[in-house]
């Protein structure tokens, strides 16, 4: 088992996160999760950054390239826009435009084959940001 599949298994664990789950969280293929899973396959980048931001951890992490290898990260879950705006004391549509636009570095915008976008807003990196308390 490579290192990217032992970690994405371990914070998929750690959060409770099916691979269903996931394939619907990141809008990436149930197959091309189970993939990542098993080590048969390593995402792209651009999916590498979709899991990561959805899991709340690096893509460093998740490949093992960082320098704390054997830290599992805290695996708190995404917040929602609705929190997210409220908190900032900002409408929704703020939000989701910001994340579209990737004008907001707390989180990203996934546009579905259906044209609708899902949205995953990293607790720690909105903290960050923000100075709000998640």
């Amino acid at each position: 088992m490579n290192t990217f599949s032992h970690r994405l298994k371990l914070i998929m664990k750690g959060q409770e996160i099916t691979q269903t789950k996931l394939a619907e969280i990141t809008g990436l293929g149930k197959s091309s999760i189970s993939q990542y899973c098993s080590g048969k396959n390593i995402p792209s980048k651009a999916n590498l950054k979709i899991i990561a931001d959805a899991l709340d951890v690096s893509g460093e992490w998740l490949l093992g390239k960082d320098q704390e290898a054997d830290v599992v990260p805290s695996g708190k879950k995404n917040i929602t826009v609705e929190t997210a705006a409220k908190l900032m004391g900002v409408g929704r549509q703020f939000i989701r435009v910001g994340l579209q636009n990737q004008t907001l570095p707390f989180g990203s915008a996934v546009k579905m084959p259906s044209g609708k976008y899902r949205y995953y807003i990293s607790p720690s990196k909105f903290s960050e940001f923000t100075g709000c308390e998640v």
